[in-house]
């Protein structure tokens, strides 16, 4: 039977810290790039589905980019690429968040782009016909149906990317993934720290599946009561 010594982690007061320290770097990382790539999304689906003459080619083009190159490599030209380009320099985190937020704004503004779809046009031509503003109709009518109808998929879809922020720790980002790997180097202790890696993978994605479980009973009542 295997030698197992999980109390070599667990009884360092370091790798807690570090192991804590990651999971929230992780969770905010991905929560930050989830909200902010959520407007992007937003305003990329409005696009889309409005087929605006110049910017909709751009927004398929962008949403097609991202959804079709791999996550570490677009961390690498946002980490490395754009400040050589355009002469700045960021903090490491700074460089996750961008690319996380650009990367969750391509999965999330396709998904928008299809609960817009699903949307009757009977109900948007009604509220023009009581003489909303075109926006405005968008906003408080097509909008949030369109967020109810694909709220199952936006929550699988942030999970999934959640799931793959571990990708952070190549440029430096010291997340949940980094301090594995860190504990591991010095403890040589790799099946352990992986399994308990794992589990707190595991519990972070149920709670932000809790979480999502509530927002929708608040937000979408209306919806749930019909």
């Amino acid at each position: 039977m295997a030698d197992l010594r999980f109390f070599e982690i667990y009884r360092n007061l370091d790798y807690i810290l570090l192991i804590l320290n990651g999971a929230g770097v992780s969770a905010l990382l991905t929560i930050g790039g989830g909200v902010a790539g959520f407007v992007l999304a937003g305003a990329l689906a409005a696009v889309r589905h409005h087929q605006t003459r110049v910017l909709s080619p751009i927004a398929t083009g962008y949403v097609e980019f991202i959804r079709n190159t791999p996550l570490i490599v677009q961390m690498f030209f946002v980490a490395f690429g754009l400040p050589m380009l355009l002469n700045y320099q960021w903090p490491f985190w700074a460089h996750a968040l961008l690319a996380l937020t650009l990367n969750f704004s391509a999965y999330f503004a396709e998904i928008l782009r299809a609960g817009l779809a699903s949307v009757a046009k009977g109900q948007s031509e009604a509220a023009l016909a009581l003489g909303l503003p075109k926006w405005l109709c968008f906003l408080k009518v097509t909008f949030p149906q369109a967020v109810a109808a694909m709220f199952p998929s936006l929550n699988s879809q942030f999970i999934f990317l959640f799931l793959t922020t571990g990708v952070v720790s190549e440029i430096g980002v010291t997340d949940l993934t980094w301090a594995g790997l860190f504990i591991d180097s010095r403890s040589f202790r790799s099946f352990e720290v992986f399994i308990t890696l794992t589990a707190i993978y595991v519990l972070m994605s149920l709670s932000f599946k809790g979480i999502f479980s509530i927002l929708h009973d608040r937000l979408f009542k209306w919806r749930v009561v019909r």
